[in-house]
């Protein structure tokens, strides 16, 4: 049985994504092909119930640069900024998505969170998702659909952070000790983008 502890990308996902400078962590552009990338685009653009999160954040209450929706198998919950998240259903659309890319990266989800980026203001800071209920070692598959933003990525202590492009339909794969040893973002832009919609799957094993 493969555990988080064991896990390791299928070689035929290796061949199609490329290393990106930084250990346990995979980036395979045009993982969903256009067509398909478009369609989730379209259905999660119209009908996810999309929220303005509100969080903590050295002491002060702030709403996040960013809308949200969360999905996931019936009952799934994840708890993050001190706040528990109760997945909505999965649609028909971002369901199968979820099984494929279950699938594809030999590895199964309940979970996803979903970020809608409306234009080069809207931005995640730097984080890890580190959570204790993704265990110690977690996998995340991040899926961008819509407009290219850049995503960097940096060590957690110390150290410059390096930087590569977000394409439509393209998956970034964390796993391992990366989201220990290191933290991402996707910055804000002064330049003129379109929206983007990043889908952020894992295991949470919480059922609320």
């Amino acid at each position: 049985m493969i555990t988080a502890m064991t896990y390791a990308p299928p070689c035929e996902l290796r061949r199609a994504g490329r290393e990106v400078g930084v250990p346990q962590v995979l980036y395979v552009p045009g993982f969903l092909p256009p067509r398909q990338a478009d369609a989730l685009l379209r259905d999660l653009l119209a009908a996810a119930r999309w929220q303005r999160e509100r969080f903590m954040l050295f002491g002060r209450e702030v709403t996040a640069p960013r809308l949200t929706a969360w999905y996931g198998e019936q009952g799934a919950s994840y708890r993050y900024s001190g706040v528990t998240r109760r997945a909505e259903r999965w649609p028909a659309a971002i369901g199968a998505v979820a099984r494929e890319i279950g699938e594809r990266v030999a590895w199964s989800f309940d979970f996803a969170l979903v970020n809608r980026f409306r234009d080069g203001r809207d931005m995640l800071g730097w984080h890890s998702d580190d959570e204790a209920d993704l265990g110690p070692e977690p996998v995340i598959a991040s899926l961008t659909l819509g407009a290219e933003r850049i995503f960097r990525i940096r060590p957690r202590n110390s150290g410059a952070s390096i930087g590569w492009t977000l394409g439509h339909g393209s998956l970034v794969l964390m796993w391992g000790a990366s989201q220990r040893d290191y933290k991402h973002a996707v910055p804000r832009t002064r330049r003129a983008v379109g929206e983007r919609i990043n889908c952020t799957f894992r295991r949470t094993g919480l059922r609320g």
